[in-house]
C-alpha cells in the first residue's frame, strides 16, 4: 500500500484551487476543512495548464505562512480507489515539480475533529515559485493562456466555487474584479 494511503483508512485528498471544481476523481464524500500554517496563493508560474514556457500563467498553490490558514475542501476518494487517485494526482499534480506531496492534518468545520489528507504544497526552492503583488498577479492572469485554457477561467471558477461552498476569499475575489477591469481595457 502507498505510504500516502498507510495508516489513515481511506484517502483524503484537500482542494484549495482547481480540484474544488474538477477533482478528476471518484469522490465519496467531501467535508469542509481547514489547513493551518499554509495560505492559498497564486505564487506558482504555470508553463503547462495555464500558460507557456514563453508567456507563463499564474496557478494557485499552497505556501508555508505560520499564522496563515486555508480554507478548502477534503475529498474522501472512493473505495477501491486510492492508488489510481494518487497516479491521476501526481500526474496532473506534479507535472514540473513544483509541488511537493505531503500529508497534512486538517480540521473539518463539521466538528473540529482532524483527519489527515494528501496535500500538494508549493515548492519554495523551486524555479515557478513566485511572490507578486496582487496587481502583478491580476496582469498577468488576465492575459496567459494555457494547456487547459484561459488563466482568468481557472481564477473565475475557483472564486465562484469558493462563493458557492461559503468559503470567499478576499483576494480572489479582488483579483476577479481587477482582471475583468484589465480585460475590458
Amino acid at each position: 500500500m502507498h505510504e500516502a494511503t498507510r495508516e489513515m483508512g481511506d484517502l483524503w485528498v484537500f482542494g484549495y484551487g482547481s480540484l474544488l471544481w474538477n477533482p478528476g476523481f471518484p469522490v465519496a464524500e467531501t467535508r469542509v476543512a481547514i489547513l493551518h500554517g499554509w495560505r492559498r496563493s497564486f505564487c506558482m508560474s504555470s508553463i503547462h495548464h495555464r500558460g507557456t514556457p514563453e508567456a507563463p500563467g499564474l496557478v494557485l498553490a499552497l505556501d508555508h505562512a505560520p499564522e496563515a490558514a486555508c480554507h478548502g475542501i477534503a475529498f474522501r476518494v472512493a473505495p477501491d480507489h486510492a492508488e489510481p487517485t494518487i497516479a491521476y494526482l501526481r500526474e496532473r499534480e506534479l507535472i514540473s515539480s513544483a509541488y511537493l506531496e505531503t500529508r497534512q492534518e486538517v480540521e473539518f468545520t463539521d466538528g473540529g475533529r482532524q483527519g489527515e489528507v494528501l496535500t500538494y504544497v508549493i515548492d519554495p526552492a523551486h524555479v515557478q515559485y513566485c511572490t507578486l503583488t496582487l496587481e502583478d498577479q491580476a496582469r498577468i492572469i488576465a492575459h496567459a493562456v494555457g494547456g487547459r485554457g484561459p488563466n482568468d477561467e481557472y481564477l473565475t471558477n475557483t472564486a465562484t466555487h469558493l462563493h458557492e461552498l461559503g468559503l470567499p476569499d478576499p483576494d480572489l475575489d479582488w483579483l476577479v474584479a481587477r482582471v475583468r477591469q484589465i480585460k475590458q481595457g
